[in-house]
């Protein structure tokens, strides 16, 4: 959304079961942000809560002008959330912040620092990561395919920690695609990027809402929806196989004259089957991947359905 009459700063936080922390976030976001001397907003997503979260949220927005509380149907997804909240922002620039306090509101003023030196998106980096390492491992992973696909070498693109400015928002909202990276997709629309290390704490309160299964998924997002790197290392491994199978096949057909028949090589030969089939079980896996996010997004189905938006007074 544009306007002509923009707020500084548009903070968005999707929110998901978050009942435990909603309270202390409110406080030292708004504590921030008023230090900080800038008009701003607050939007809050809530992502279908079962919990108490929204009846908290629609608090916030009943006595502050500046929280505005988007409540979805049901649960879409963190970066449904995001996107949602993105579309109803005003702000010059737009910072994107978890419910969870893991990134403290405290640092959003380093990332506007880099704004106003011209940055277009910011980054949070988290120095020093308070996580286990099931956590750890999958995000160094996506770290690295991202940099890799991009270009953009950052060391943390999975810090919801992030800024951005409106031209890059705009561009964001216009994407129509059901399965996202906001990071990756933002980075690819922004000329200058940058990152600055963040303070990262512990989850005192509440539940992670990412297991090893969404970050698998989100590794799937990133891999299909910006890249066709998969699918080629897939032809690229059956070609290798096709190759040696053949050499394979002529190494015991030459053995067959010289020796004679024989059965040792049985199990040697289940082996390679096991192996040929594990590839094409692998490429059929791929491909079908590809297939199935183009059927999602053929379908046209929108991303999310906001049920409606609380402010003050509605």
């Amino acid at each position: 959304m544009t306007t002509e009459n923009k707020l500084a700063v548009s903070v968005v936080i999707p929110v998901y079961n978050e009942e435990a922390n909603l309270p202390e976030l409110y406080a030292r976001l708004v504590k921030t942000m008023d230090a900080m001397g800038e008009s701003y907003e607050v939007l809050f997503s809530d992502d279908g809560s079962s919990d108490s979260s929204l009846e908290i949220l629609k608090g916030f927005a009943a006595r502050d002008p500046r929280v505005k509380v988007i409540e979805f149907s049901r649960n879409f997804g963190q970066h449904a959330a995001v996107m949602a909240a993105m579309e109803e922002s005003v702000g010059a620039t737009v910072v994107t912040l978890d419910a969870d306090l893991q990134n403290p509101p405290e640092e959003i003023p380093k990332l506007m620092v880099k704004i106003r030196e011209g940055y277009e998106a910011v980054g949070g980096w988290r120095q020093d990561r308070d996580d286990n390492i099931l956590r750890k491992i999958p995000s160094r992973i996506l770290n690295s395919l991202s940099a890799y696909l991009f270009g953009v070498k950052l060391k943390d693109y999975g810090c919801m920690l992030r800024a951005y400015k409106r031209e890059v928002v705009d561009q964001l909202v216009k994407c129509p695609e059901v399965n996202t990276y906001i990071p990756a997709l933002a980075n690819s629309f922004a000329k200058r990027v940058t990152e600055v290390p963040v303070a990262h704490a512990a989850r005192t309160k509440g539940e992670s809402k990412y297991n090893i299964v969404k970050l698998l998924r989100l590794n799937f997002d990133l891999m299909t929806g910006f890249s066709l790197l998969p699918i080629q290392l897939v032809g690229f491994a059956g070609i290798a196989v096709a190759v040696t199978g053949l050499a394979f096949a002529v190494f015991l057909f030459a053995r067959r004259l010289i020796i004679g028949p024989e059965a040792e090589g049985v199990f040697t030969l289940l082996a390679v089957l096991f192996f040929f089939v594990g590839i094409q079980i692998l490429a059929l896996g791929i491909v079908g991947e590809y297939v199935g996010r183009i059927y999602m997004e053929v379908r046209r189905r929108p991303r999310f359905v906001i049920r409606q938006v609380h402010t003050k007074g509605s």
